[in-house]
This record gives structure tokens, sequence and C-alpha cells, in this order.
């Protein structure tokens, strides 16, 4: 005799809802609905009361589609591969473990570069950049003109990736130069002078006569092909940062560049 506590329920033979159905298979019934609507599976007759009604069949289809799609199968794809012989099921399924092989080489390749970002400037900067950073910190330059130049190396190598490795050659040079070292750490310090402070066009003019005094490290390579937004570019690397200084280094940067172009180096206008 089976205890009235543990009785089983059986649906009547016109089938089962379709809260039933969802539960019987795993899914939920707005899954269900979805299969419908994507013409996945026929909608069931409907009882006297106007319920949908759902067979075996009903029920075995519907674990059949909630396999594929838990297989990486998209929906779309689904209902045909159901409907088709056996050679033609087995083709669309290595179809789409080759697309899933993709898929997760595409994530493995973005997980390694959530680790690179983990570690700081790597995935920004190569470790000859970063080197180049290190020098600033080791000569005592203020660790804010530090952050700045970490900042205009990410946009150079981003904007101007063709003449990044040049840009670093003639960075690394400069530092080599103890009175360019010299010189740039008392631009830093004019930030905080008044913006018609006379010291501002002296030191313009001897920073400008050090970069001349070494003209082949200013010079672009011949075979470069510049391009037609190459003075925006030039503008943004150059001349970040100077929205957030003082006026000062804006009016210190402007000087050094009349005075290079008036030397007959290619500065572009902004």
């Amino acid at each position: 005799m089976v205890s009235s506590t543990h009785s089983i329920v059986v649906p009547p033979s016109g089938g089962i809802t379709i809260g039933q159905a969802a539960a019987f298979v795993g899914i939920t019934v707005k899954t269900v609905r979805h299969y419908h609507r994507h013409g996945l599976l026929d909608e069931p007759r409907r009882d006297s009361s106007g319920y949908r009604r759902y067979g075996s069949a009903d029920l075995l289809r519907l674990v059949q589609i909630r396999t594929l799609a838990a297989a990486g199968v998209p929906l779309a794809e689904a209902g045909p591969m159901l409907d088709a012989d056996a050679e033609q099921f087995a083709t669309a399924l290595v179809d789409v473990e080759r697309r899933l092989t993709e898929r997760i080489a595409e994530l493995n390749a973005r997980r390694d570069t959530l680790r690179q970002l983990a570690d700081g400037d790597r995935l920004l900067l190569p470790d000859r950049a970063r080197a180049i950073l290190d020098r600033l910190t080791a000569v005592g330059f203020d660790p804010d003109y530090v952050a700045g130049q970490r900042e205009a190396l990410v946009l150079a190598r981003a904007l101007a990736p063709k003449l990044f490795d040049l840009f670093l050659t003639q960075f690394e040079h400069r530092l080599d130069d103890p009175a360019f070292v010299d010189l740039t750490k008392r631009g830093w310090e004019a930030r905080s002078w008044e913006p018609d402070d006379p010291r501002i066009a002296e030191l313009a003019d001897a920073l400008a006569d050090n970069l001349l005094a070494d003209r082949e490290h200013l010079a672009v390579p011949a075979d470069f092909q510049s391009q037609p937004d190459d003075v925006a570019r030039y503008g943004l690397i150059n001349h970040h940062g100077e929205d957030r200084a003082a006026t000062t280094s804006a009016r210190l940067n402007a000087l050094v560049e009349a005075r290079l172009r008036a030397a007959g180096v290619p500065i572009p206008h902004q």
C-alpha cells in the first residue's frame, strides 16, 4: 500500500501543462515559450480549457533543443540540425565545434590580456619604454612628471606606432645628456612661475639650443610616409597634459617649438 504522503501524480492522458513540461526538462516556462517563438517547437494542441498540453514527443524535442543549446549550438541552427539526417547532423556538429574552438582561443586571449593588465604598464608599454620610465625616476624626476611621460608614451605607441621605436631612441639619447636632463627638470619646476616671467623665454632658448645641437636626433626617416592627420596626432602626444598643467608649461612648449621651426625643424603648427 502506498503512503498518502508519497503518492505518485500521474498526468492525465491528454498530456501535461507547460509548467510541468518545463520542470520535467529542467528549463523555465519562459524558455519553452522562447523555443515556440523561434519555431523550434510546434505549439501543442490545447485542451477544452484552452491550455496547451505537452506529450512525450514534445518533451523529447525540448530535451534535444536544451542539450544542443547547452553544447553551444545557436538556437537558429538547432532546429535545422534536429530535422537533418545523420550525415548532415554530424557535419553541422563539426562546424559548431570549430567555432567553439575559435571562441575558446579568443576567450583565452582575453584572459591573458586581463592578467597583463594586473601587471600595470606591461600591456600598454614594451620593456624598453618601461626602462625609460625607470631611468626618469632614477635620475630624480618628480613622480608626477614620470606619470605624465608614461601617459605620453602610451599615446605615442598607439597614435604613431611606426615612429615609436625612433621616439624611444631619441628619448634614451636625451637622457644620456646631463644638460638636457637638468633643463627638463627646470622646465617642470617652471610650472610655478608666472606666465610672463622672463625666465620662461630664457629656458625655452636653452632647451631649443640643446636640441638643435644634436639635430640628427630630431630627424624623421626619409622613407617615412606622413599621414593627413599627423598634425592632430602630434598635438595629442606632444601637448598631452597641457590642459591640466599651468599656463606656463604650454607657453614654454610653444616657445621651444617656435625656435625649432625657425631653425628648419618640421614641427607641425597646432
